[in-house]
């Protein structure tokens, strides 16, 4: 994208939804992103607690003879 093409999006956005109305936008945008970082964030650390840790190896019981 070039310059250009942001001014235009830019401009295309005042115009539709009004100057007074971005900046609520955009509060309510962040806040929702927020919201779904932290709840993304919340589910990857409940799925980490769920997996069973592996056992540490159990060590070998060493065959003995008699004898030797």
């Amino acid at each position: 994208m070039e310059p250009w093409h942001l001014i235009l999006i830019i401009v295309a956005c005042v115009l539709l939804f009004g100057s007074k109305k971005l900046p609520d936008m955009a509060r309510g945008l962040g806040r929702s992103m927020r919201i779904l970082k932290s709840e993304a964030k919340a589910l990857k650390d409940d799925r980490a607690g769920d997996t069973p840790e592996q056992p540490a190896a159990a060590p070998r019981a060493e065959a003995t003879t008699a004898g030797r």
